[in-house]
């Protein structure tokens, strides 16, 4: 079976094509440039880019491929979460793709793209297989901070989540405060490659995440995350010092606040791997990327498998390893399909 998978969540145009073996045959992702001016994300604009690149994408995977749509047997794309326009972008493409062949489709949840990420086969020549259930997720990208346990190819539990702010945006919008340029990730990193963690001290995790309203409860406990705090604690930290301190303190502000960031994530993951026993980590998002975080968790007493910045980003072949365990819609089952921005998917 080939997958044709489409991902258009956020602001990256992206298409792949998947065996039913796990074996990715291409993953183009298109990321638009536009945003750096505004300090983020504008959904209206990342809509029409979608629209104007989707169908070139889609035609860049299948060259690379080496296929037609001819020889597509399930098409796959993200419903959601994610921006609700530029969702509905991918989600029109890829019914009318299937439709015009009468082919099944499959509407994957973007979280489960990153969990399923893991079961990829990318580069089996080097030893690198796919890591296979059961183990623990983490998730944490620019939109979404997430610790699973997943047992099956099919889904997962989610043990804990962030309350307020992502992972990813903590370090956007600490960038942001620090006067470096979009996305805040890599530039902060960068900056905090001079710095000295430990020249100042902020908060590892908000007191809402220790069981606050709306905690998630697992084992008893609460997982869940809180970078709101942080996000506060930097921004009061700003204000104390003079702007000459501010410059010439600036990496040492970085190295900081990525460590507290960083020590939160581990901080939960391991308090995770101990309540669980199960010994096994995966990691996804695009703060998997991050240099301290995995340099931390190559310290972990634990088996930790963390893909390839490619797959850990967001990016089309994730949502076609999905689609390889999610029951399929035949055709027209799936024509009045619509697209959901936060939560779980409409029933």
């Amino acid at each position: 079976m080939t997958i044709l998978a489409l991902e258009t969540s956020c602001d990256d145009t992206c298409a792949a094509v998947v065996d039913d073996d796990g074996t990715i045959r291409s993953n183009v992702i298109s990321s638009q440039r536009v945003h750096d001016r505004f300090g983020g994300v504008v959904p209206e604009i990342a809509s029409r880019h979608h629209l104007e690149l989707v169908n070139i994408v889609v035609a860049q995977s299948l060259e690379e491929a080496s296929i037609t749509l001819e020889q597509v047997d399930l098409v796959a794309v993200t419903q959601g979460p994610g921006l609700v326009g530029a969702l509905l972008v991918g989600l029109s493409t890829a019914k009318a793709l299937a439709a015009a062949r009468e082919l099944p489709l499959a509407a994957i949840d973007h979280l489960q793209g990153h969990v399923a990420a893991n079961f990829l086969v990318f580069d089996r020549d080097g030893g690198r297989e796919a890591f296979e259930p059961p183990f623990l997720c983490l998730i944490a990208s620019g939109g979404h901070t997430l610790l699973a346990h997943v047992s099956d190819h099919e889904g997962f539990q989610t043990l804990g989540r962030t309350l307020d702010d992502a992972a990813g945006e903590a370090f956007d919008k600490g960038a942001r405060m620090l006067g470096l340029g979009y996305p805040g990730g890599p530039a902060l990193e960068r900056l905090a490659e001079a710095g000295d963690p430990d020249a100042f001290e902020f908060p590892t995790s908000g007191s809402r995440s220790r069981g606050g309203r709306g905690a998630t409860r697992a084992f008893g406990r609460s997982l869940d995350f809180s970078f709101a705090g942080l996000k506060t604690s930097l921004l009061y930290k700003l204000r104390e010092l003079t702007e000459v301190e501010r410059r010439e303190r600036a990496s040492d502000l970085a190295a900081s606040y990525q460590a507290a960031i960083v020590e939160h994530l581990m901080l939960r993951a391991e308090e995770a791997l101990d309540l669980t026993k199960l010994g096994r980590l995966a990691v996804g998002g695009g703060v998997a990327a991050n240099g301290e975080l995995r340099r931390r968790l190559a310290e972990l007493g634990a088996s930790v498998h963390v893909p390839p910045s490619v797959l850990c980003t967001d990016n089309a072949a994730m949502i076609g390893g999905a689609a390889r365990f999610t029951a399929a819609l035949p055709y027209p089952d799936y024509l009045g399909l619509d697209a959901y921005a936060t939560g779980e998917r409409p029933r």
